[in-house]
């Protein structure tokens, strides 16, 4: 092995690792929109869009610390599939801090109304969130992870 061999760069990710840290960027981006709309929603806005009364006073009632998981959640995700993509060691860290916020938000909605007023859907919602994010933590620990 040569000197300039060594120095060369790393070998490319496996196909499936790239595509999945691209979708893991994908589904961060789409959950920073939806993070977006929650933070700019009001009960008005959420009835508009078809919520009853009681699920939008709900969803626009939980504590501030609730939507502090979310942000922490969707935006360290993001940040995480990005670092992930990049093959950077900081991406477990930073995957692992998102899936706590989603465990906190999952435990906030149990715990504040958000399941009982939102029903199932909400209860599979998030549980698939928080589903990905571990997929994603995983994922960063998986030796196509290193560059």
């Amino acid at each position: 092995m040569s000197a300039l061999s060594s120095t060369s760069t790393p070998p490319r990710a496996p196909y499936r690792f790239t595509v999945a840290a691209l979708g893991g960027i994908a589904w961060n981006i789409f959950g920073a929109i939806q993070f977006a709309g929650s933070v700019n929603a009001t009960e008005a806005s959420l009835i508009a869009s078809g919520l009853t009364a009681d699920q939008a006073a709900v969803m626009t009632g939980y504590p501030a610390w609730m939507t502090a998981a979310f942000a922490v959640g969707v935006f360290g995700g993001l940040a995480g599939s990005i670092l992930l993509l990049l093959r950077r060691s900081a991406a477990a860290q930073v995957l692992l801090v998102s899936l706590l916020a989603y465990v906190a938000l999952w435990i906030g909605d149990a715990v504040h109304g958000v399941f009982a007023a939102m029903g199932a859907p909400q209860v599979v919602i998030l549980t698939l969130v928080v589903a990905i994010a571990a997929g994603l933590l995983v994922l960063s620990r998986h030796p196509a992870a290193k560059a």
